[in-house]
């Protein structure tokens, strides 16, 4: 629905403000007017008892109180959170907690990191797949990169109003982007491209990269929606308003659809700017997953003649454009950068999470129609990955399959000849299959997040803790659980059948021994849920510039 003359714009405490997160944590309501406010906060506030979204993401009690009176408004009215309002952090903590496994299984070298026994990589032979157990968990780790991608963009329009309310500029926020995804960079270099790249490598993407590049890319989308959709609305109404004086001269000729008053003028045109806008959106999201199969060194399809038994590439993973190209579209590997995470091939999902971020924002939102429309968007993007499969288009996986079950019957749909051919997806970097599949599964979290009675909702062990401190999770669980493994494959680690990545050497793992990679799992979230639960009340202390509130 567009913003109407009904809506309500009240900023509630939020969750907190990582990359991953939806809602910053010091959205604080706000009074008065904001220089350079959203288009939604000019609206005037309805008395219907419906609930607000803009507590979406709120969690009450001490871990989000701020103490430091400077960073929150005097007698400010004060959200409760609903059972709804917990969705998107109970939603990140699932996937922190399914990314931990991805992690932990890569750490000791538990299993071959795939549904295959080769990487699900665009124009890449597959003849066998993984054990059952690990292609299960690598099906549910699939939903973490997309669903965090699209928690950020939605995390913009919630960080862009809530401060807009405390009367940032768009100078300011722009200067807040470029110093958090600075912020991020530096990081991922810092803490990972040193000790993992081991002075071999000078990038390694292994994703905060690709996350902060799209976390400015969505602000600067933000800022400048938030300049045009105002500026088109004045175009809109100035142009038809000035017809509709012409027709009133002319009674005979005039159009009683048309709004016949300044004030309705107003609204219909900023429900046009804000419809138009909202087009604008969507089509960016389907173009920037679309260029993936444009741009395809492969265009999504793997050559009839290979040699029979044959499995892994078929082509360089590269265009005609150049190295600096290619690390921001696909997957790379050369001498000092290692990127499986290209960010443009990254975007879409936080472009959709602009989208919906603004559709929440637009007007108040009774919880079962939120619930209702998550489900149903999950079942429409299911939809349409079933269509991809029957009508092969966005896969990026054509002719790559070459299983028993494909080899038994060549001349039959790859994707119908079982089960796991049905759901094989290309994630690096994303097709339109990998993102419709994931993303139904995210909605379809969401919605049942947001029916879960609020009393067990709350009690759902260690989701919120891990959802409200989700880039400090990512640091420590990737410096936990490759430190534990280090240890692990000394103590169980034998030498496996395939080459290390990082060194070409043999590799070394706890292959077999899967009880091991389970219980380092479990432990590893034991350590982490104290810590992550210390750190998000040390940050609650922290004012809205801190550095300590990116994490």
């Amino acid at each position: 629905m567009p913003p109407d003359d009904h809506a309500t714009y009240e900023a509630g405490t939020g969750v907190q403000e990582t990359q991953f997160a939806a809602i910053p944590d010091d959205a604080e309501p706000a009074s008065g007017h904001p220089q350079n406010p959203p288009i939604q906060n000019q609206h005037t506030h309805s008395k219907n008892k419906v609930l607000d979204h803009s507590t979406y993401g709120t969690i009450d009690g001490p871990a989000n109180e701020s103490s430091t009176g400077r960073d929150t408004i005097p007698n400010a009215p004060k959200t409760v959170a609903s059972p709804r309002a917990l969705a998107p952090d109970l939603l990140r903590g699932l996937l922190m907690v399914l990314q931990a496994v991805d992690h932990c299984s890569v750490s000791q070298g538990a299993w071959m990191h795939g549904v295959a026994l080769e990487s699900e990589q665009d124009g890449t032979i597959v003849n066998k797949w993984n054990a059952p157990v690990p292609w299960t968990a690598r099906m549910l780790t699939h939903l973490c990169a997309p669903g965090f991608m699209f928690l950020l963009g939605m995390g913009v329009v919630y960080f862009g109003r809530s401060r807009g309310k405390l009367g940032w500029s768009s100078w300011q926020m722009l200067r807040h982007f470029a110093i958090r995804a600075f912020a991020l960079i530096a990081v991922n270099e810092l803490l990972f491209t040193l000790p993992f790249g081991r002075g071999r490598i000078l990038i390694l993407n292994i994703v905060l990269l690709a996350l902060a590049v799209n976390y400015f890319l969505a602000g600067l989308l933000w800022l400048g929606i938030n300049a045009s959709e105002p500026v088109l609305s004045t175009l809109l109404q100035s142009s038809f308003h000035a017809s509709s004086d012409d027709v009133v001269e002319q009674p005979l000729l005039q159009d009683e659809s048309r709004p016949s008053s300044a004030k309705s003028f107003s609204t219909w045109s900023m429900r046009c700017s804000w419809h138009i806008h909202n087009a604008i959106l969507l089509a960016i999201a389907i173009i920037t997953i679309a260029w993936n199969q444009w741009l395809s060194p492969h265009h999504g399809h793997c050559p009839l003649d290979v040699p029979p038994g044959y499995s892994g590439p078929t082509r360089p993973n590269n265009t005609n454009l150049g190295p600096w190209f290619d690390f921001w579209f696909l997957n790379v590997n050369y001498k000092l950068v290692l990127s499986p995470f290209p960010p443009l091939a990254w975007l879409s999902p936080a472009i959709l999470g602009l989208l919906y971020g603004r559709i929440l924002l637009s007007r108040k939102w009774k919880a079962y129609t939120i619930n209702a429309a998550n489900a149903a968007f999950g079942v429409f993007l299911m939809l349409l990955f079933v269509l991809t499969r029957l009508l092969h288009f966005g896969n990026l996986s054509e002719d790559c399959l070459r299983m028993p079950e494909q080899l038994a019957a060549p001349d039959r749909n790859q994707y119908l000849a079982s089960f796991r051919s049905f759901f094989y997806i290309i994630k690096y970097p994303p097709s339109f299959s990998y993102v419709a599949f994931t993303m139904s599964i995210n909605f379809l979290l969401l919605a049942f997040f947001g029916a879960l009675p609020e009393r067990f909702a709350r009690r759902i062990p260690t989701l919120l803790t891990f959802g409200q401190s989700a880039l400090f999770f990512y640091i420590v669980h990737l410096m936990l659980y490759f430190g534990m493994g280090h240890l692990l494959k000394i103590w169980f680690g034998h030498e496996l059948d395939h080459l290390d990545p990082m060194t070409g050497k043999p590799a070394v793992g706890t292959e077999g021994k899967p009880a091991v990679m389970w219980l380092t799992w479990l432990l590893g979230l034991a350590i982490l849920w104290p810590l992550c639960k210390w750190y998000g009340r040390f940050k609650s202390t922290k004012g809205v510039n801190s550095v300590w509130r990116f994490f």
